[in-house]
C-alpha cells in the first residue's frame, strides 16, 4: 500500500480526554476516531490489526472444532424474558422498539439467541457435541465509557457457545478452549495470566478470565510468586491454616468504648491489634438476616460469601434495618446474645481469634476476651474474606502478590443455566429428554488490540508484535524528488510485495523528519529507509522493537527481511 493513498490522519499532540497510552496512540497514529462517547470508527490501519487478531482467533478455534456463524445483533425481548435477564441485565442493555411497539435489544451477548437456535434444530445426542462461534459487534450502554477501546459502548467480540450431552464433554471442550485462548494471546504477543474468576450474571460455575497484565487494568489479580496460581481478587481462595494462640482463655468482660465504633477507633482505644478484633456485619441474604463475622484486619468478600451460601442476593443491611433487628447502632453489633432467628456465619480466621473483642449489642459497649466457639452457640464457617498481599498462596506454594490486569477473554461452564430455562433439550441414548449442557467462551477483539498497545509501546509510539502489525515492513523514500531514491524505493516495494510480504510504502512528498516520526508512531516491525546511498543500492534496515539498525544491499534485502520475520 502506498501511504499517499492511505487514510491515516496522525496527530502530534496528545488528544484531550485520552487518559491511557493505548487510547492516546490509537488516536495519534490515525487508527481510530471517536464519533460519540465509547463509539469509534476503525480506520484502515486499525482494520488491518483487527483482521490479524480475528485471523489468529479463527485459526485456533478451527483447531478445536468450532464452526463460525453469524447471529442477529437485534434481539427480541421475548428471548431475554425467557431467562429473566430482560429485567436483570439492567441499564447497560440498549433497548429499542420497532414501529409496532415490540421491544428489542442491541445484543450485548448471545446466550439466549444461540440457545433458541439450537433448541429448534438439535433433538438427539447423536448431533452433540457442537461448538459455534461468531465475531460481531456488541453493544453495552456503559455508565462511563473510557480508555478508548478498553471500555466502549460498541465493541467487537468473539463469542463461542458449546452444547453437550455430558459433563465430561463440556469439561473436555473447556480445556481445549482454555488452551486455544492461551495460544491466541501468546500469538498476539500479550503477557497474560489465566485467573480463576466469578461468572456473575452469566450464570454457571467454573470460569477463568484471561488477563493482560497492565497498570491501567481495572481488575486486580492475586498470584503466587512461586507457582502458577492466579485468581481475580474477588475469587481468590485463602489458605485457611491459621495458627491459634495457646494462651489461656480469659473471662468474658463488657467494657465501655464510648463513641468508638470503627475497627481503627476500638483498636486504638483498647490498645489491641486489629487481628484480635471481630468485625460483625448484618446482611440480608435471600431476604433473611444473617450476621457475618470477619477478623478486624480483614475485609469481607461479598462475592465469595454469595458463593459459600449459594445465595441469589447478598446485601448489607441498612442502619435502620440493623437497629430494627438488633436494637443497636452499627459499630456496636456483635454475635453474642443475638436473637436465635439470626444465623451467624464467620470467616475461618475468626475461629482462631483468642480473647478477642466484638460489639456487645449495646450502645457504647464492646465485649473483651471473646472466644467464638465458647461464647456463641451456633456458628458456621467458610472462606469469605478478601485475600491480601503477603498471604500464603492457597496452593501452599509461595506468597500472594497483586497485579493489575485487563480482561481480554473469559471461558465459562454454563451448565444447564440457559437450556433449562429455554427448553433446549435432547433425547439421550435411552430416549430420555435431558437439557443440553453448555459452555461459553468470549474474547474482546477490539479490547485485545488496546491491550497489545498497552504492553507494546515506547516514547515514540506503538511497537507492534509482528503477527498483528498492520504491515510487516515500512519502506520510506527519504526524498521522492530524487530519481534514484524514488526508483529504488519503488523497486523494493514491488519486490517485497512479490514475495507476499505486507509492505507500506511512504511515497509522500513530506520532510524526512515527518516520515520518520509517523513511522515510529504507527509502529511497523521493520523499517527500510532508502536515502543517500540509493545510487549504491544500499538501504538502511531498522527494527522497531530494539532500535537496531544495519545496512543491506538491495539484492539481499528480501532474504534478510524474510529471515527477520521468521
Amino acid at each position: 500500500m502506498k501511504q499517499s493513498q492511505l487514510f491515516m490522519p496522525t496527530m502530534k499532540e496528545v488528544p484531550t480526554g485520552a487518559d491511557v497510552v493505548s487510547h492516546q496512540l490509537l488516536l495519534r497514529a490515525g487508527y481510530i476516531r471517536q464519533i460519540a462517547a465509547g463509539v469509534y470508527s476503525y480506520l484502515p490501519l486499525a482494520k488491518r490489526v483487527l483482521h490479524k487478531v480475528e485471523t489468529i482467533v479463527r485459526e485456533e478455534l478451527d483447531k478445536v472444532g468450532a464452526v463460525e456463524l453469524t447471529m442477529p445483533a437485534i434481539h427480541p425481548a421475548e428471548l431475554w424474558q425467557e431467562t429473566g435477564r430482560w429485567d436483570l441485565y439492567g441499564p447497560e442493555m440498549m433497548r429499542l422498539q420497532d414501529r409496532h411497539g415490540r421491544d428489542f435489544a442491541l445484543g450485548p451477548t448471545h446466550e439466549e439467541v444461540i440457545t433458541s437456535l439450537l433448541r429448534s434444530e438439535i433433538n438427539s445426542y447423536k448431533k452433540l457435541p457442537l461448538t459455534l462461534y461468531q465475531i460481531q459487534t456488541k453493544y453495552r450502554d456503559e455508565r462511563r465509557p473510557r480508555f478508548g477501546l478498553l471500555r466502549g459502548r460498541e465493541f467487537i467480540m468473539k463469542d463461542a457457545y458449546s452444547f453437550h450431552a455430558s459433563q465430561e464433554d463440556v469439561d473436555a471442550m473447556y480445556d481445549k478452549m482454555y488452551q486455544a485462548y492461551s495460544n491466541i494471546f501468546t500469538r498476539c504477543g500479550i503477557d497474560f495470566r489465566p485467573v480463576i474468576a466469578d461468572s456473575g450474571e452469566m450464570g454457571g460455575k467454573d470460569t477463568h478470565e484471561f488477563m493482560a497484565l497492565a497498570d491501567v487494568g481495572e481488575d486486580t489479580i492475586a498470584y503466587s510468586d512461586s507457582s502458577d496460581y492466579a485468581a481475580n481478587i474477588e475469587m481468590a481462595a485463602v489458605n485457611t491454616n491459621y495458627v491459634k494462640s495457646n494462651e489461656e482463655l480469659r473471662e468474658l468482660e463488657k467494657v465501655n468504648t464510648g463513641s468508638a465504633k470503627t475497627i481503627e477507633e476500638v483498636s486504638e482505644l483498647l490498645a489491641i491489634s486489629k487481628d484480635r478484633l471481630i468485625k460483625s456485619l448484618l446482611y440480608i441474604v435471600d431476604e433473611e438476616p444473617m450476621l457475618i463475622l470477619v477478623r478486624g484486619d480483614h475485609e469481607l468478600n461479598e462475592i465469595k460469601l454469595k458463593h459459600e451460601l449459594n445465595a441469589s442476593t447478598v446485601e448489607l443491611a441498612s442502619s435502620e434495618k440493623t437497629h430494627e433487628l438488633l436494637q443497636v447502632e452499627v459499630g456496636n453489633v456483635g454475635p453474642i446474645n443475638i436473637p436465635s432467628t439470626i444465623k451467624v456465619y464467620a470467616d475461618h480466621a475468626v475461629a482462631a481469634v483468642v480473647n478477642g473483642v466484638c460489639g456487645a449489642n449495646e450502645s457504647e459497649m464492646h465485649f473483651k476476651n471473646v472466644n467464638i466457639e465458647r461464647d456463641v452457640a451456633t456458628v458456621e464457617y467458610g472462606d469469605i474474606r478478601m485475600i491480601q498481599e503477603g498471604d500464603v498462596s492457597p496452593d501452599g506454594k509461595g506468597i500472594i502478590k497483586f497485579a493489575r490486569g485487563i480482561e481480554v477473554g473469559q471461558v465459562f461452564k454454563l451448565g444447564t443455566h440457559y437450556s433449562e430455562k429455554m427448553g433446549a433439550s435432547f433425547l439421550d441414548e435411552n430416549g430420555k429428554s435431558k437439557p443440553m449442557i453448555m459452555g461459553c467462551y468470549g474474547i474482546g477483539i477490539s479490547r485485545t488490540v488496546s491491550a497489545i498497545i498497552e504492553q507494546h509501546n515506547d516514547e515514540n509510539g506503538i511497537v507492534w508484535p509482528k503477527d498483528v502489525a498492520p504491515y510487516a515492513v515500512h519502506v520510506i523514500a527519504v526524498n521522492v524528488k530524487n530519481d534514484e531514491q524514488r526508483e529504488l524505493s519503488e523497486a523494493v516495494y514491488e519486490r517485497l510485495k512479490g514475495v507476499s510480504i505486507e509492505v507500506l510504502y511512504d511515497d509522500r512528498k513530506e520532510r524526512a523528519g515527518v516520515k520518520f516520526a509517523d513511522s515510529d508512531l504507527i509502529g511497523m516491525p521493520i523499517r527500510v529507509t532508502v536515502g543517500k546511498q540509493a545510487n549504491e543500492g544500499i538501504v538502511e534496515v531498522k527494527l522497531r522493537h530494539s532500535g537496531e539498525t544495519f545496512e543491506v544491499h538491495e539484492s539481499e534485502l528480501v532474504e534478510k527481511i524474510q529471515q527477520l520475520l521468521k
